[in-house]
């Protein structure tokens, strides 16, 4: 398949993800007992709810997207785009016309990282949970397997080991990728946007994930690398 695979048909994404407030004394009292009921069950060391309030991110009931990035390759060319907002519905709508827009046709592709099990779903709940119509690409229900626009480079490197997670950030080193040294990580977004409110720190930070997944995706099809220069931000 991969061979087959012309890649700029793909369009790359990756997303960020924050709790939906800042602190657990601001979650409202409809939800705040059933978060103490699913932080019940991440608890290892006996960790309160409100200790494991900023993983709520991670859980499209409790969280909220602040960042979505994509890119494609075009003409040689890696070009990125981001969505990004303190107001969720306003980067959704902004994602959904570009899903049903450029990239709305049957013959495009979605691609991220654990994305079948991450970034698609995660989309698709808040797109409802803001009262939004989910864009053909991400309304799967009913869809036959070959029918369903997605792709995942960590599915990808499974080959049938369901059992099998690897990271983004070590793909990129068994591929001997380049990624630039930065000073923040997936834990850290959290802290950047609710503390340091630095939206586009996390913005940058997401772009460049989304960079190693069109990279990574480049060395599975056996092809070059694209040069820092060919990479451009709409």
């Amino acid at each position: 398949m991969l061979q087959q695979l012309n890649i700029e048909r793909v369009l790359f994404l990756d997303i960020e993800t924050v709790p939906q407030h800042a602190n657990y004394k601001d979650v409202p009292k409809r939800l705040k007992p059933l978060w103490d009921k699913k932080a019940g069950f991440l608890a290892k060391n006996e960790e309160t709810p409100k200790e494991l309030y900023n993983r709520a991110g991670i859980y499209a009931e409790f969280g909220k997207i602040i960042c979505i990035s994509v890119g494609f390759i075009h003409n040689g060319e890696i070009r990125l785009k981001s969505f990004y907002s303190d107001e969720e519905k306003e980067l959704l709508i902004g994602f959904s016309d570009l899903l049903t827009g450029f990239f709305g046709r049957n013959d495009q592709l979605l691609c991220a990282h654990n994305g079948k099990e991450f970034d698609f779903p995660y989309i698709a709940r808040r797109l409802l949970i803001n009262g939004l119509p989910l864009p053909h690409m991400l309304d799967i229900a009913g869809k036959k397997p070959w029918e369903i626009q997605h792709l995942d480079t960590m599915e990808l490197w499974k080959f049938g080991d369901f059992k099998n997670f690897t990271s983004l950030n070590l793909l990129t080193a068994v591929f001997d990728i380049p990624t630039p040294k930065d000073d923040i990580d997936g834990s850290m977004v959290y802290s950047v946007y609710y503390k340091d409110k630095d939206l586009e720190r996390i913005k940058e930070y997401c772009q460049k994930d989304v960079v190693a997944l069109i990279q990574l995706m480049l060395k599975y099809k056996g092809q070059d690398l694209i040069a820092d220069e060919f990479i451009v931000e709409a």
